[in-house]
């Protein structure tokens, strides 16, 4: 799996999203979809960037995945203390935080 990214700035938001794709394409194939995907988008788009839009485009059109939050499984927070070291997990719309207790390193009650 390769990974891309996509930036948009604004001079309100700067926003990346990034992309997977089973190919390894050269950085200039990869602008050239790019361009080709935010022409077709540019002028339309209901997502909340043109970064977004474009990759949507790009995985409904040339076989990327988009990664974004709904894909999203797990996520650890790592910290130099064990009480600020946690596992969030996503399920769907909802996430769920699991701690440990009383310093009890693997458990994730």
């Amino acid at each position: 799996m390769f990974f891309y990214e996509i930036h948009e700035s604004d001079e309100e938001l700067g926003t990346a999203v990034l992309l997977a794709h089973e190919e390894q394409l050269e950085p200039a194939e990869f602008f050239a979809l790019v361009k080709k995907a935010r022409r077709l988008v540019k002028d339309s788009f209901e997502e909340d960037s043109l970064a977004e839009a474009v990759a949507n485009e790009l995985e409904r059109s040339s076989g990327f995945v988009h990664i974004t939050d709904e894909r999203l499984l797990a996520s650890v927070q790592v910290d130099e203390s064990d009480e600020e070291t946690f596992l969030l997990q996503a399920d769907g719309m909802t996430r769920a935080v699991f701690l440990s207790r009383d310093g009890e390193g693997d458990d994730l009650n």
